[in-house]
């Protein structure tokens, strides 16, 4: 997901909405369904909320894949693996293009997929990323210095590249995340990074994503036209009925996914909460927290507000939204279950990144309208979905 997204002006808030900041009773959740997901992690003063949410996904699929009820043998991925190896197979692709390509922390969760497919798996105990000073991810130093780095490469100064650029790029990358192993001990076994995946029984085909839109046929796969979709990754295009079934039906069948989309509204709280009031949220810098939900004080009165009449989301709102850029890939996160607040709205868990933050430790609810509206896309095991709708997608 992008999480560089710059937005300049401040937004009026309508008379409404303030209203409903000043005076509204708390929301009260009843969970309808809940699938297992591992501990919260805190991507912090990163743009990798795209790796944080599909590992997330991952370990539950592993714990879902080979029924692991004990918490304590919960599996824990390894994130700066996978982005180490990611910020080399997209610097391979820039240079290719000469420039040509974004180049940022960003990405999308079937890059993931890609990394798992092509270099494996490993712990986060054996590759935990953190060799420059920090507790936790603070890496605008890093992502400054590989973009200026393949900058210079891709501009060829020597009429051909040399055979050192490659190994100096890996070279940055391992000292500031640590070295991908190619073989590594863990509770008394020895693996590979691809014995560790294929002992989880992670197959990476397995895994399809779902999009909708109009400027696409329906039930066939388009490249989603996003920035960090920089792989060229295809979803599935399916109307937004559709959309929404195929995503209880994932969660009410044991499933979870990823859910990738744009968290820059006024409804996407501090507080844990996601809904749809016709406003836009103040966006500020600093922390990816602090950059889509604001300071600490500003977060806390939304959940002040009453429980407002949320916008009733069409095909054709959702799709305006895309087009004039309401709607974009700020944020990847990982969908796990389903909830009911007090007047009967349905509303999805999400497990996000930013730490046990918040009223509910690090967990969101966010509402059919919201999700109908700025939910991108979400990637799911191929056997998560609907038999009507594998179906008519061709998927076997």
């Amino acid at each position: 997901m992008k999480n560089s997204k710059i937005i300049a002006a401040l937004v009026t808030l309508a008379l409404p909405v303030a209203a409903w900041a000043q005076k509204a009773p708390e929301y009260t959740f009843t969970i309808v369904k809940e699938n297992p997901i591992t501990p919260i992690k805190n991507q912090y003063r990163s743009g990798t909320c795209w790796c944080f949410s599909a590992l997330s996904f991952l370990e539950s699929e592993a714990i879902r894949i080979n029924h692991i009820t004990d918490t304590l043998a919960y599996p824990d991925f390894s994130e700066m693996f996978v982005v180490s190896h990611s910020y080399q197979d997209r610097a391979d692709k820039y240079v290719r293009m000469d420039g040509h390509l974004g180049f940022a922390a960003g990405s999308e969760c079937e890059d993931v997929i890609h990394i798992m497919a092509d270099y494996g798996l490993v712990p986060q105990e054996v590759m935990t990323g953190m060799n420059y000073g920090t507790e936790l991810p603070v890496q605008g130093e890093l992502d400054a210095v590989l973009k200026a780095y393949v900058e210079a490469v891709a501009k060829n100064p020597n009429k051909t590249l040399s055979t050192a650029w490659k190994r100096g790029f890996k070279a940055i990358c391992d000292a500031y995340l640590g070295e991908t192993p190619e073989t590594f001990e863990y509770k008394g076994k020895s693996y590979t990074p691809d014995s560790y995946r294929d002992s989880y029984k992670l197959n990476p085909d397995d895994y399809v994503t779902l999009t909708s839109f109009t400027h696409h046929p329906f039930y066939k796969p388009f490249v989603v036209e996003v920035c960090d979709n920089w792989r060229g990754d295809q979803a599935y295009n399916v109307p937004l009925d559709e959309f929404m079934d195929a995503l209880y039906y994932a969660l009410e069948h044991g499933f979870t996914t990823t859910w990738g989309g744009d968290v820059s509204e006024l409804g996407f709280t501090r507080n844990g909460l996601g809904i749809l009031p016709d406003t836009e949220a103040k966006v500020t810098s600093g922390s990816d927290q602090e950059r889509w939900v604001g300071k600490a004080d500003a977060g806390a009165q939304a959940e002040k507000a009453e429980l407002p009449r949320e916008k009733t989301v069409s095909q054709a709102d959702r799709q305006l939204w895309f087009d004039n850029k309401q709607t974009t890939d700020d944020h990847g996160m990982h969908a796990f279950g389903i909830a009911k607040d007090q007047n009967g709205t349905r509303y999805i868990m999400i497990k996000n990144s930013w730490g046990e933050t918040g009223k509910y430790k690090g967990i969101w609810y966010l509402s059919d309208s919201f999700t109908r509206g700025k939910a991108i896309d979400f990637m799911v095991h191929k056997d998560g979905l609907p038999k009507e709708l594998k179906k008519k997608l061709g998927i076997k």
